[in-house]
């Protein structure tokens, strides 16, 4: 089977498994993710607004607002890094592609810590999004520039023994689930 066959299978695996997760899942799902975005009040920093199953970031990136500026990815086009636009809980938002929500009005700027969406993801900072390769492209352009913080977001059942990764994916800088923070190493 080639790589592309294998991630094709995986994420058909990932998104059956984060169904019953997502179905199950309360309000405090992203309590981690708070206490960890507190430790960097203040640094521009981009969530991402939940489609189909995902996990909800929204309440953390509420509390982040308070303190420095959050924002969305907004895809531009096929096989370009995504950009960033500014996201308060207030913020008029519209449908973009792929059905996640972007800001009625797009006001640009780079974050340095990124909320990553996932299918699935390996304790060694591996991950396994939906194909596009936006946030690989996108982390690859920002580290270019500065250091740039990944952090996979997820449910704890997306974990996996090893995601199927290509030279081009970019690792995870931290983990965070509903049940806690997982080092990389």
């Amino acid at each position: 089977m080639s790589l592309a066959e294998t991630k094709a299978a995986a994420r058909k695996a990932a998104f059956a498994a984060r169904k019953p997760l997502f179905e199950a899942a309360n309000g405090a799902q992203s309590g981690y993710l708070s206490e960890v975005l507190a430790g960097y009040r203040g640094v521009p920093v981009s969530g991402f607004m939940p489609i189909r199953t995902e996990i909800d970031p929204r309440p953390a990136m509420a509390e982040a607002s308070a303190h420095g500026p959050v924002g969305v990815p907004v895809i531009e086009a096929e096989a370009q890094p995504l950009k960033f636009a500014r996201w308060t809980p207030e913020t008029a938002m519209v449908s973009g592609p792929f059905g996640a929500a972007v800001p009625a009005v797009l006001e640009y700027f780079e974050p340095e810590i990124l909320i990553v969406p996932l299918l699935s993801f390996d304790r060694r900072g591996g991950r396994l999004g939906y194909g596009g390769g936006f946030y690989d492209r996108t982390l690859e352009m920002l580290r270019t520039k500065r250091a740039t913080l990944a952090i996979g977001f997820a449910f704890a059942g997306q974990e996996v023994a090893a995601a199927p990764l290509e030279a081009t994916d970019q690792p995870l800088d931290l983990i965070v689930t509903e049940a806690g923070v997982i080092e990389v190493g």
